[in-house]
């Protein structure tokens, strides 16, 4: 049987990281962390746009190797598309291995995280502002919409959005 994988995908401050690990541990499965955490946080300067492709790199690698070890579900905290949608933002340009690799990844699902839960402030978020996480949410609509992938979207608190989640999972047969 062929691993799904899943993506909880969204704009910052939105539970992707907490929802990622609550699905995995529920599974008892892996999950692949954002590895642009990691890298911005040994990074010790304000990150470049030669710097996304080097996050985009481990986190195909992260990817991999945790598909490797994975039973039927792997849960995967953001994808290369967040490297895209930011590097257009902020760079107005998206590296075209990164473009490259997200028309070659298939995935089985992903997980929209809405914004209606409140914004918990972090050295690396950017846009804290309503107006922005509404502009980003809409693009990982547009996206994910463009994409013809199966997606939910997952709204309310923290319980609501796991309840949400598994029904997602459930109603895509990915268990």
């Amino acid at each position: 049987m062929e691993v799904k994988k899943v993506v909880i995908i969204g704009p910052e401050s939105t539970g992707k990281s907490t929802l990622s690990k609550a699905l995995a541990a529920t599974f008892g499965e892996h999950w692949v962390y954002e590895y642009a955490r990691q890298y911005l946080n040994d990074l010790g300067r304000t990150y470049q746009y030669e710097d996304l492709l080097e996050i985009a790199k481990k986190q195909i690698g992260l990817e991999d190797k945790k598909l490797k070890k994975s039973k039927n579900i792997l849960f995967i905290d953001t994808d290369l598309n967040v490297i895209k949608v930011w590097s257009d933002h902020k760079f107005g340009k998206t590296d075209p291995w990164i473009l490259e690799q997200i028309k070659k990844r298939k995935y089985d699902l992903y997980l929209l995280t809405d914004i209606d839960i409140p914004w918990e402030d972090d050295p690396q978020r950017e846009h804290p502002n309503p107006e922005m996480r509404s502009h980003f949410f809409n693009i990982y609509k547009d996206l994910l919409q463009a994409s013809g992938i199966p997606f939910e979207i997952i709204s309310g608190g923290y319980d609501e959005r796991f309840v949400s989640a598994m029904k997602a999972l459930k109603k895509h047969g990915i268990y």
